[in-house]
């Protein structure tokens, strides 16, 4: 009897982690990144205590649920460096997918702007490896003189925070209001004209 202890604890565990992050996800996409803790392992059947076993913060249980989609888009990143876009192109195309994945839970932005500035967190180095996808793909944009030569990749992302915020507060989301918002920053974003001399 001893001899199965073990290995059913484990089970045990490892249903409760998917239970709590199924909770999570649901209580992220209802409430935003602030939801309850207690009401997240309420719902998933256990005790607050054993959360945070599993997910010692709030960052960690989110660095859980997003880790694939960081991965995800940096790996879109590398993608769109080595594919036939135009670098300009490669980049709105990336920074589009950034900004859908930065209002996947309302308050998200916030939190990774937070988490870009603290490499303490749970969730900083899978944004680092986000952020820099990013910028490989704005230099490469720099490179073919298609963006201003004096932007660092933090402000890229700060306006595309910017951007995030306010789609993630327009009523349905609305696409249109996004794509304008978006033209509006990489006309910003564009280097200016060659003039030439007489």
């Amino acid at each position: 009897m001893g001899e199965t202890t073990g290995p059913r604890l484990r089970a045990d565990a490892r249903r409760n982690r998917e239970r709590l992050l199924a909770e999570a996800r649901a209580a992220f996409l209802a409430h935003g990144t602030e939801a309850s803790l207690e009401e997240i392992a309420a719902c998933a059947g256990v005790g607050i205590g054993t959360l945070y076993r599993h997910f010692p913060t709030r960052q960690a249980l989110l660095e859980a649920l997003l880790r694939e989609r960081f991965d995800a888009l940096a790996a879109t990143g590398r993608d769109l460096l080595g594919g036939r876009r135009p670098p300009e192109a490669a980049l709105r195309v990336w920074v589009l997918a950034l900004v859908e994945m930065s209002t996947t839970y309302r308050g998200l932005t916030a939190v990774l702007v937070d988490t870009l500035r603290d490499d303490a967190s749970d969730l900083h180095a899978s944004c680092v490896a986000m952020r820099d996808a990013g910028a490989a793909l704005l230099t490469a944009a720099q490179r073919a003189g298609a963006v201003r030569s004096d932007l660092a990749a933090l402000d890229v992302l700060t306006l595309v925070s910017a951007v995030a915020w306010a789609h993630e507060r327009t009523p349905d989301g609305a696409r249109e209001r996004l794509d304008r918002l978006l033209d509006i920053v990489f006309t910003g974003l564009a280097a200016p004209p060659v003039t030439r001399s007489s």
